[in-house]
């Protein structure tokens, strides 16, 4: 295998600092929105909807109503997509087809450590703090600092190509191809199944976990994440994808049952390892898939109407999961998960068995 190049550490690194802040803030705002500012848990979920933490953080110190975290949400998930397809087909365009796999498996893992450092900093913060949570958001704005550094600094392989290529565009969407589609769709549903991770950190809470120690939630999950990323990127090359994508599913479903059934938060915590195994297993691939389904030509647009498509997506999922919360309980959020999973499972083996 060649070596993976060092525009892909880098863009790793700022994938790791970008979590770190967006993470510090992550673990700690459904908590803050329930308990400081008095959220019910489907405006938690239609808050967590409209976009997963990034690195956009400043607003959300100065946020004194759930309507203005919601603008701060929105506004992070703008910023989110303007980075991610680009960084995606960079990486696409810089990475030999042989080694994408590896290459995506390790920016997953690196974005991952960054995940789990910001859920350990927001508890060490939060002792050190006195549970002052406005505080400690406030601090995470420094690493988002670096991760730009980074970028400016040593980000500079392949971004002439990316720029002389064809416009990203909607219209040019249409000559992506039915595999491409295929993939987005499957995107689709694992967003659809996977609601916002703020849920298992009310999970956490819900089981009696104090606020200080709610965080390490996502630490855990994002240390199983961070050790299968790279081993499922590098399995993908060797030609392992379908295993990969069905045991992603199977991961998801047993996560979901146990979280939902467990009264106990050792087995939360063992469902949240199973968490964090199905991204590990499959978000680098779905990126791999994309660049390798996508015309050369077209792989920001590719990158681009993907990420478009699983957020939009991810707003009726944790709408949804908010709903069922509020409604029948928290095991009925999860119960809802593993149905959409399960269907989701039944048409991947559907398709697999025509393909063979």
């Amino acid at each position: 295998m060649k070596p993976i190049p060092r525009t892909v550490w880098a863009l790793g690194l700022v994938s790791l600092f970008m979590d770190l802040s967006s993470e510090l803030v992550h673990s700690l705002l459904p908590v803050f929105m329930t308990t400081v500012l008095g959220a019910s848990m489907l405006a938690v979920g239609m808050v967590e909807g409209v976009a997963e933490a990034t690195a956009s953080v400043v607003l959300f110190p100065l946020a004194g109503s759930v309507a203005l975290v919601l603008g701060a949400r929105f506004i992070d998930r703008i910023g989110k997509g303007i980075r991610g397809a680009p960084r995606d087909a960079l990486i696409a365009d810089i990475t030999a087809s042989e080694g994408r796999g590896a290459a995506y498996g390790l920016r997953q893992a690196l974005d991952s450590v960054g995940a789990v450092l910001g859920p350990l900093a927001a508890v060490g913060l939060m002792l050190l703090l006195a549970s002052e949570v406005r505080a400690v958001l406030w601090l995470a704005v420094i690493p988002a600092l670096v991760s730009v550094a980074i970028l400016v600094v040593f980000v500079r392989e392949g971004t002439e190509k990316i720029a002389s290529k064809e416009k990203l565009s909607l219209r040019s969407a249409g000559g992506l191809g039915g595999k491409y589609w295929a993939i987005v769709a499957l995107g689709a549903v694992l967003t659809l199944a996977r609601f916002s991770e703020a849920f298992l950190v009310l999970r956490g809470q819900d089981l009696g976990m104090a606020l200080a120690f709610v965080p390490l939630v996502l630490v855990v999950m994002n240390l199983a994440y961070t050790a299968i990323a790279y081993p499922a990127g590098a399995a993908a090359d060797r030609g392992h994808r379908a295993a990969l994508l069905i045991w992603g599913f199977v991961a998801l479903i047993a996560a979901d049952l146990l979280i939902a059934t467990t009264a106990s938060v050792t087995a939360l915590f063992a469902g949240v390892v199973l968490w964090g195994a199905h991204m590990g297993l499959t978000q680098g691939l779905l990126s791999a898939l994309v660049a390798d389904a996508a015309p050369a030509r077209l792989r920001g647009t590719g990158f681009g109407v993907f990420h478009l498509v699983s957020g939009v997506v991810l707003l009726p999922a944790s709408v949804l999961a908010g709903w069922l919360w509020s409604t029948h309980g928290a095991a009925a959020t999860f119960y809802a998960g593993a149905i959409f999973t399960a269907l989701a499972l039944v048409g991947l083996l559907t398709i697999l068995q025509k393909r063979s």
